[in-house]
Formats: structure tokens, C-alpha cells, sequence
């Protein structure tokens, strides 16, 4: 259950990173609207640092949980209790092999490239002297 909601929480992240991204690029900004922008991008940029983190130590976590389920399997006698952890085993297999792949391809896209790609961050923007 805790799986679902973490994977629930990453795609809603991720949606509202590719929807924020979206509504900046489309109109003109100010300066202070720019400051604004910068300000808000290094929040998300630390967030996004911060939830790929959290994604590795729950990745290594599962693998280590993982692990203990396989080793379990040698101790099991009745077939039936058997059969029932080894189909435990694939699933959980299954989902921490997808969750390193998702974990890559976030890495790979960066905290700024939604799926279609998207520019990189830009620099803040230097003031004027008036």
C-alpha cells in the first residue's frame, strides 16, 4: 500500500513539474516575474533533488527486502506455502525492476525535461543598475 501511494505522489509530482514547465514558457515575463520564476525554479529543482533521493533509498530498500523474501524461499517446506512465496518474490521483482527504470529515466531527463524534452533551466537574469 505504501508503494501505491509513493508511486501515486512521484506521477503527481511529475505531472505538475511538466504543467509548470508548460505555463512558464508561454508568455513574456517581467523582471520581477523572472526573479520569481528563478526563485521558484530552484525550489523545484531542489525538490526534484530531493524525491530522486528518496526514490534510491526506497529502491535499496525493496532490494534488501527483496533479498530476505528469496532467501525465506530456501527454508520453506510445504509446497503450496512454496508456491505462494515464489509468486510474492516475481511481483516484487517485477516492481523494483520497474521502479530502477523509472529511477534511470528520471535521472536521464533531469529536473527540467518533461516527457517532450523541453529546454534546459535558464540562468537568472542579471539586474541593471537604473
Amino acid at each position: 500500500m505504501k508503494h501505491k501511494i509513493f508511486l501515486l505522489a512521484l506521477l503527481f509530482t511529475l505531472a505538475s513539474l511538466a504543467w509548470a514547465q508548460d505555463t512558464q514558457s508561454q508568455a513574456p515575463a517581467s523582471p520581477s516575474e523572472t526573479q520569481t520564476r528563478s526563485e521558484s525554479r530552484q525550489q523545484m529543482m531542489e525538490m526534484h533533488k530531493q524525491q530522486m533521493e528518496a526514490m534510491k533509498a526506497d529502491v535499496e530498500k525493496m532490494k534488501a527486502s527483496l533479498a530476505q523474501m528469496k532467501a525465506n524461499l530456501l527454508t520453506i517446506r510445504d509446497t503450496n506455502e512454496l508456491a505462494r512465496w515464489r509468486n510474492n518474490v516475481d511481483m516484487w521483482e517485477t516492481v523494483v525492476d520497474h521502479m530502477e527504470r523509472m529511477q534511470k529515466q528520471m535521472e536521464s531527463m533531469g529536473p527540467w525535461r518533461g516527457p517532450g524534452g523541453g529546454p534546459p533551466p535558464m540562468p537568472p537574469a542579471e539586474k541593471k543598475p537604473e
